[in-house]
């Protein structure tokens, strides 16, 4: 075998690793320099939801801005969608050699947080949730264990089957709930409509069955949780946190009032420089 061959063969291999290591189940963009955030959006939200607090943060902070499969323009992905989700960011971490990277975690992205650092305990600085919650089935199901849902059930086949139309009216109704500005409202309207059904479905059936009370005490490091304040009474709210982080042991709750699940748009301006205190 001659040298260019030998090249050639090196080069296919190179070039076969690269694309199998390159993570399907997200898109990242990394925009500034310094210490790495991770930012992970909310269920069915593509990364622009962090474009106001990333013109700031940038400024200091290298920031990874993640989208997840089906949502946006990314490419869905097979179930488990949210494990490999989960798999590939702890990959993604390890590739890129991020040094003790924080996380800040809106919604679903909050519970992925949790997750990450549940399991990988000496990986991640700190985390940031932004209206997150270690268990959502708990929030949502009466008499909820992981084991009760399942994924073929009536409400996922409604939803499958619902035509553009009625789904757009869902998703209008939905994001009217959860912002207080009504400019932003049309946007996540439009980010529910623009994802991939399945992946919606289905992709929230994973996030309903993710139960991390217990498992959040392997958290040792510090965890600030930002907890919206408007639709319900600050007192149910302050007891439905206490509950579901009772087990998180470095934790600061924060309580804010008059903002729906949305707290970077309804107090844009605190929520940046509420970030940036906690950096």
């Amino acid at each position: 075998m001659n040298t260019l061959q030998k090249l050639t063969i090196v080069l296919c291999m190179f070039i076969s690793f690269a694309g199998i290591a390159q993570e399907k189940s997200f898109q990242v963009e990394i925009v500034g320099k310094g210490n790495p955030i991770l930012l992970f959006p909310g269920f069915s939200c593509t990364g622009d939801v962090w474009d106001e607090t990333v013109k700031e943060l940038s400024k200091n902070y290298e920031c990874h801005i993640f989208t997840f499969a089906g949502f946006g323009t990314v490419a869905p992905i097979e179930t488990p969608w949210l494990e490999t989700i989960k798999n590939d960011v702890s990959t993604y971490v390890a590739r890129k050699k991020l040094q003790k990277p924080t996380i800040i975690g809106h919604s679903m992205g909050g519970s992925l947080a949790l997750w990450l650092a549940s399991t990988n305990e000496n990986t991640y600085k700190k985390l940031i949730i932004v209206d997150g919650l270690p268990s959502i089935g708990a929030l949502m199901i009466p008499n909820f264990t992981p084991e009760s849902v399942s994924y073929d059930n009536p409400f996922s086949k409604q939803q499958l089957e619902m035509d553009d139309k009625a789904f757009k009216q869902m998703a209008t109704q939905m994001a009217a709930g959860m912002t207080l500005n009504k400019e932003k409202q049309p946007l996540i309207a439009s980010w529910m409509i623009q994802a991939d059904r399945k992946i919606y479905v289905y992709g929230y059936v994973d996030l309903l069955k993710l139960d991390l009370r217990e498992t959040i005490k392997n958290i040792k490091i510090p965890v600030t949780v930002m907890a919206a304040v408007s639709i319900y009474p600050k007192k149910q709210v302050e007891e439905l946190y206490t509950k579901q982080y009772q087990k998180l042991a470095k934790k600061d709750i924060i309580y804010v009032d008059n903002s729906a699940h949305f707290i970077m748009f309804d107090k844009q301006d605190w929520f940046i420089k509420e970030i940036q205190n906690q950096l």
